[in-house]
């Protein structure tokens, strides 16, 4: 089953070929600016997926840009049904649960944690600066056959990370997924496509993505554009102009999400900067096509097992076995989130 979700992964990425260099590309269908927001306890969040503007982009259920320092984090608070990625630029984030996992990550680290059937954890900074620790969050959804799972982790420092470098001025992480033939280490129950890009300016580059993955791009610096039939890279804003190519090329800013095209046939996203450099991450995964329900920090598929969530949480039971006498050595004393 693995092996050849693998080899279809793998096919899909190498369709793009000389046909495609000539084809349109994926295409921006909204953006979407992520205002800062209070989280947690003094974190500063971006919040651009997981709003009224955008409530989900299947498989992906929410997307914060965090600033938090020793005054803020993440105490302990409970999950079930999905997984969190926090990928760190700056900082240090400690991270702690009941299943007895512990661990720091820092600039360029990564953790993926499944929280499958039920976990417990806290996460909290590390510096004593109030916006020291800056990073990304993301919640990717598990189908139902996962929801179940036991919890697990994958942490992986910077250097641990592949890059891609297609040419000079375009470096790619490939955090998950694959981009210009480099593949990553992680393991996605949810086939998931995580890439950092770095652009200097006056490049312009083509991704290869699976066609029936969604998805979309956000903005963290700089400004890029995206989508476009083959041509010339962009002068003026898409918006003020009338030719073909330049309508289907829309500009992204930071902290804007970018929401891309699906169901369209088309197998890479075009990217280009101009006279400025640009970071920005893709976040592109295979849609699982269930009913999804949030209730609290639990997502499931129906209203009756996110209260079998809340139930098996308040009783310590079905997976929260551990929650009822645990309490984090990293979070303030007496602090745990009310349910």
């Amino acid at each position: 089953m693995l092996a050849s979700r693998a080899l279809h992964f793998r096919t899909s990425l190498t369709t793009l070929s000389a046909a495609a260099s000539t084809s349109k590309s994926r295409h921006v269908l909204k953006s979407i600016y992520a205002a800062e927001r209070e989280e947690g306890m003094g974190a500063t969040v971006r919040r651009s997926l997981g709003t009224i503007q955008q409530h989900h982009d299947d498989p992906f259920l929410l997307l914060d840009e965090f600033w938090v320092g020793s005054r803020g984090g993440f105490p302990d608070h409970p999950h079930r049904g999905f997984e969190t990625v926090t990928y760190l630029f700056r900082g240090q984030m400690q991270h702690e649960d009941f299943a007895g996992h512990k661990g720091t990550i820092g600039p360029g680290d990564l953790q993926w944690m499944t929280a499958g059937r039920g976990v417990v954890h806290c996460e909290m900074p590390v510096s004593a600066d109030p916006e020291a620790t800056h990073g990304l969050q993301l919640w990717v959804n598990l189908s139902q056959k996962d929801k179940r799972c036991d919890p697990a982790y994958q942490d992986l420092r910077d250097d641990q990370i592949p890059r891609a470098r297609p040419q000079d001025g375009v470096e790619v992480k490939v955090i998950a997924g694959e981009a210009h033939g480099i593949k990553s280490k992680v393991y996605t129950r949810t086939p998931t496509m995580y890439l950092d890009y770095r652009m200097k300016k006056n490049q312009r580059v083509e991704q290869a993505v699976p066609k029936d993955y969604s998805g979309f791009v956000y903005m963290l610096s700089g400004k890029a554009y995206f989508g476009g039939d083959k041509g010339s890279i962009s002068t003026t804003d898409n918006n003020n102009s009338n030719n073909e190519d330049q309508e289907n090329k829309k500009a992204g800013q930071a902290h804007q999400a970018l929401i891309l095209s699906r169901k369209d046939g088309t197998d890479h996203l075009r990217i280009e900067t101009t006279d400025e450099e640009a970071h920005f991450v893709i976040l592109l995964g295979e849609p699982l096509k269930e009913p999804i329900v949030m209730d609290r920090l639990f997502i499931m598929n129906t209203k009756e097992e996110t209260q079998q969530a809340l139930q098996d949480f308040r009783g310590a039971k079905n997976g929260f076995e551990r929650a009822k006498e645990w309490r984090s050595t990293i979070a303030p004393k007496g602090y745990r989130l009310k349910f």
